[in-house]
């Protein structure tokens, strides 16, 4: 890593310092490029040598894009000198459950303690049975909709309150931060009880049943039964129908927006492409950075990349085209095209404002999401196993046997395709449109369960086909009473985000199936 003397005086990054985080490219890009070495650095030239030196063809290009990186490196090493350069993840004040007993998470791993960051919206009536239990997205805090000590508009605000989808005069609304998350819940930024100090990667691994499991002790705190409807979209869809599944005599009816029975190769993909660029960052440092500087770089090209699963589709070709942000001045190789400046602002404004880690391990639990029958049987083998865990819970050497899950080896030769097996794979899957009976027998105990299930055509990151295939595993299990709806292009073109933006079409069908 460049010390932080050098990269603290680089080109346009001296004029950032102090700026914040948002820089303007296009004013920038060829600034002082015909004074700049090969390597960007600016360079002082004799006038009486000058014929003497060497020229190149052409002058060097300038990287204000890079600049940036490297000066907001050198603000965090400078912050860190007086106090630290972690940023303070935190959405605003909220409501915080804790947890004194354990609990077994399903790849072995023990949490001695927890804490559950909620917040709640409405109020519970006298026999407990009008609560909705409102799941979130990866990235989500709790702050779902502002509140009299967080007035800032939240994620879904426009969906909750008096009259609105999720009917705060009917109904007592509650939102969590997961667990494995940086909002308030125990995460990997958390400490250790064991040590008293930060978990980083020594936190265990996680999946979408311990974060459910987790809510629910919360549920049990409030004294609240048997929700009314548990609702949630993207991951929260994920959520919403585990909930389901872990405690069908606890969940009246669901709601999954844009979300999946099982991850599928291409979400596992770009989420895995994420944490390869996030954990290639030098700064990541394996997880513990928490007393440096954090893998910003690696942060803002992974919610790049993840932007581009979120939205893309028809409303970038309508909203930017091939228009550059300031076509009078020549390409360059940073953010020139709208498009790319869209991105790179995106990814700017996040770097900072969610725990790298976090990051890591939520994505990794959605990945790991599969409702078959197969999965959950072995999932509970595993739990049998390791139950004797719970009753030595903080214990360091209950933290090394745990190790052992995690001893991974790559294998010695990349990947094979064996054409003829693809061939009779991809044959096999034509011939039958029915659901998988693993999922199917998975899926058996939301029988009774009403369900709204709503995909979006539009949407890259989870297609509306694996809507449809909850759907119909509901209808083969037995359900008779799913909801399915699709929002076709015309209707919404906003992709995976449709679930944030659309309150016509997307709050309309809540409402009207929560009545």
């Amino acid at each position: 890593m460049a010390s932080p003397a050098r990269t603290l005086l680089r080109g346009p990054a001296r004029s950032l310092l102090g700026r914040g985080r948002h820089f303007d490219w296009t004013t920038s890009v060829w600034s002082r490029s015909s004074t700049r070495g090969a390597h960007g650095t600016a360079t002082r030239r004799n006038i009486s040598n000058e014929a003497s030196e060497p020229k190149s063809s052409n002058p060097a290009l300038s990287f204000p894009c890079l600049d940036a990186v490297e000066s907001r490196s050198a603000s965090l090493h400078r912050r860190s000198l007086t106090g630290g350069p972690e940023p303070s993840y935190t959405s605003g004040k909220h409501q915080t459950f804790t947890s004194k007993e354990p609990i077994l998470l399903d790849w072995g791993g023990v949490l001695p303690e927890f804490d559950v960051a909620y917040e709640t919206w409405g109020e519970l009536n006298a026999s407990a049975s009008n609560a909705i239990l409102l799941h979130t997205g990866l990235s989500a805090s709790s702050h779902a909709h502002s509140t009299p000590e967080n007035p800032q508009p939240g994620w879904w605000e426009k969906f909750i309150g008096p009259g609105c989808p999720l009917d705060t005069s009917k109904y007592f609304v509650i939102c969590t931060n997961v667990i494995g998350g940086c909002y308030g819940s125990t995460g990997p930024a958390s400490v250790d009880p064991a040590d008293g100090e930060r978990y980083a990667t020594r936190f265990p691994i996680l999946t979408m049943d311990d974060m459910v499991r987790a809510q629910f002790r919360l549920l049990d705190h409030l004294g609240i039964g048997r929700l009314y409807a548990s609702v949630g979209s993207s991951m929260g869809g994920m959520q919403s129908l585990t909930a389901g599944v872990l405690f069908p005599d606890r969940v009246g009816r669901l709601v999954s927006i844009s979300g999946c029975a099982r991850s599928h190769p291409y979400s596992i993909a770009m989420r895995h492409t994420q944490r390869q660029v996030l954990m290639n960052d030098p700064n990541w440092n394996r997880g513990f950075y928490y007393n440096s500087i954090p893998p910003h770089a690696g942060m803002k090209l992974a919610r790049q990349i993840a932007t581009v699963t979120y939205r893309s589709g028809p409303e970038w070709e309508a909203r930017f085209g091939r228009r550059r942000a300031d076509a009078s001045r020549p390409p360059a190789l940073c953010p020139d095209f709208l498009i790319e400046t869209y991105l790179d602002h995106a990814g700017e404004k996040w770097c900072l404002e969610y725990d790298p880690n976090s990051l890591l391990y939520v994505s990794k639990a959605m990945d790991l999401f599969d409702l078959g029958l197969a999965q959950r049987l072995r999932i509970n083998a595993l739990r049998d196993k390791n139950h004797h865990k719970l009753a030595s819970a903080g214990n360091p050497k209950v933290n090394e046997e745990s190790s052992v899950v995690c001893n991974l080896r790559l294998p010695d030769e990349p990947y094979q395709e064996q054409e003829d097996d693809l061939v009779a794979d991809i044959e096999s899957q034509k011939a039958s449109s029915a659901p998988p009976p693993d999922l199917v027998a998975g899926l058996r105990p939301l029988v009774n369960t009403p369900a709204l299930i709503m995909g979006v055509a539009s949407d890259i990151l989870f297609p509306a086909w694996q809507q449809r295939e909850i759907a119909d595993t509901l209808r083969a299990v037995g359900n008779r009473n799913v909801s399915h709806v699709e929002l076709g292009e015309e209707q919404s073109w906003f992709g995976h985000d449709t679930f944030l933006l659309d309150l016509e079409n997307v709050g309309g069908g809540v409402k009207r199936f929560l009545g």
